[in-house]
């Protein structure tokens, strides 16, 4: 993982910093493999570093949503979200191509989903 980028939000303390800009373009890139007809190892690549970036993202994004009130509908919904997230990126990528490809682009936009909500998080 690259250096934190100026425009990244401070981390928690004893937190690894956030990369946005390594995150997003690890996302776009993931994203844009659709475009194509990547080979077994790109879509391995891309679903390892995403799996790299949710690692770091989840607890911290779990952090976050213990703030919200628990009885508002919102923090279920976050929680049901980081759950099925927790469970499709412990999943090892599907041999079939298109299976691979669809799984990829899905963790792709979990990534997205958790970098949105804990850049909205800890934004002042």
């Amino acid at each position: 993982m690259q250096p934190v980028s100026q425009g990244s939000p401070p981390a928690p303390p004893g937190a690894q910093p956030v990369d946005i800009e390594t995150v997003s373009a690890t996302i776009r890139q993931a994203l844009r493999l659709g475009a194509a007809r990547p080979c077994s190892d790109e879509l391995t690549a891309a679903q390892e570093e995403l799996q790299g970036h949710i690692a770091l993202l989840l607890p911290l994004v779990r952090t976050d949503q213990a703030q919200l009130p628990q009885d508002c509908v919102l923090a279920h919904t976050v929680a049901d979200r980081l759950t099925g997230i927790a469970e499709r990126a412990g999943q090892s990528l599907r041999s079939d191509t298109l299976a691979a490809h669809s799984q990829v682009a899905s963790t792709a936009r979990d990534c997205q989903y958790l970098l949105a909500m804990h850049t909205a998080a800890v934004r002042p």
